[in-house]
This record gives C-alpha cells, sequence and structure tokens, in this order.
C-alpha cells in the first residue's frame, strides 16, 4: 500500500466518522447485526476468554466489547491507520492497547499472539492483483500462536470498482500454500467469506 492509497482510507474514515459518529456505518458496515455477524464467526476458529488476539484493522475495537459482551474477555491489541479511529476506540476501551498505523509500521515479535484475526480491513480496492491482502495475511500467520481468521468479500457474487473482492477457492488455495491446515466459511453471509488458517 502506498502512501496515497493510506492517505485515501484515512480521509474516508475521517469523513464517516464525522458523519456517523461511533457506530458501525462509520466504519462501512450496513448494521451492527452484519458487523457482529462477522465477529461471531471469527471467533469461532476457537477464541477463548483470556486468549491474546491481535485485530488488524480493528476500527472502534468493537471485537473487544463484544467478545465481553460473550463472556470472553480476551487480552486485546487492536491496530488501525486511521488515527481518528483509533482516538474513539480509545474513549469506548480505555483499557486496551491500541495502537494507529498498518501492520508493516510494528514490529511484533513472531507468535505474539494466541491469534489474529481481521474483518473488513482488505476491503479497500488496490488494484494490485491481492498482492497486499497476501503481505498482510502472510504476517498475521507469522504473528499468532494458534491462528488466524480473516473475512473478504466474495467476488462470485459482489463486485464493486472501489472494493477488492476475492475468489473463496483461489484465496483458500493460495493460504494453503504457507498453512497446511486451513478452511472456508461461506455459509453465514450473503458476499462475504471467512478463512481460518490454524497452526498445528
Amino acid at each position: 500500500m502506498n502512501a496515497q492509497q493510506r492517505q485515501r482510507i484515512v480521509a474516508k474514515h475521517r469523513d464517516s466518522l464525522t458523519r456517523h459518529g461511533y457506530h458501525p456505518n462509520a466504519l462501512y458496515w450496513s448494521s451492527r447485526e452484519i458487523q457482529e455477524t462477522r465477529f461471531r464467526v471469527l471467533a469461532e476458529i476457537g477464541i477463548e476468554s483470556a486468549d491474546s488476539v491481535l485485530d488488524v484493522g480493528c476500527g472502534f475495537g468493537d471485537f473487544k466489547r463484544w467478545s465481553e459482551a460473550q463472556g470472553r474477555a480476551v487480552d486485546f491489541t487492536g491496530i488501525d491507520l486511521s488515527p481518528d479511529l483509533i482516538r474513539e476506540a480509545l474513549e469506548q476501551h480505555p483499557d486496551a492497547r491500541l495502537l494507529c498505523g498498518a501492520l508493516e509500521d510494528f514490529n511484533f515479535e513472531p507468535e505474539s499472539f494466541d491469534w489474529a484475526i481481521l474483518s473488513g480491513a482488505l476491503n479497500e480496492q488496490l488494484h494490485d492483483d491481492a498482492a497486499y491482502a497476501h503481505e498482510v495475511i502472510a504476517s498475521m500467520f507469522a504473528l499468532c500462536r494458534n491462528g488466524l481468521a480473516f473475512n473478504l468479500l466474495d467476488a462470485r457474487s459482489f463486485k464493486a470498482h472501489d472494493l477488492q473482492s476475492h475468489l473463496p477457492q483461489e484465496m483458500l488455495s493460495w493460504c494453503r500454500d504457507i498453512c497446511t491446515d486451513c478452511s472456508l466459511r461461506d455459509d453465514y453471509l450473503e458476499n462475504d467469506f471467512t478463512v481460518y488458517m490454524r497452526k498445528t
């Protein structure tokens, strides 16, 4: 991701936060229900209470709030490119570890977290044939001890000029080049799929 693309994302979220305030719409989710459906599917990789979780593109850090509401308080670290979203996230979750930047900006040690998750943070159209998505996924996999769960837009049913979608089987096949235990979920929402990558 180049500097111009990063700035475009920051500007988009500043505008959406100004318009919507602390609400899933500011993160381009159509509703809290849709946002939390994705959280549920991500967590079903096996996230339990007290597990450490790295949330890449964490937005408002809402996965932390949702996990606590399910009775699973996690050791949460969230990172997001938008300083505006991180400021709001710190207001909502003053006890969380929340950092501003892209994943490549940080020097986390390998296997620093039990789990890594990503929800909606790779939907920006970068016109790079998924190169950045692959880079982020590989980096996240290196940072987790147990596994990684991420969701993407499903190119079989969703196409938009300003959003990046992927063919699920193509992404699954790529993931299997770096992880032998991979599985696909596409049974929870139209236009969306989740990949689980487990370390064995």
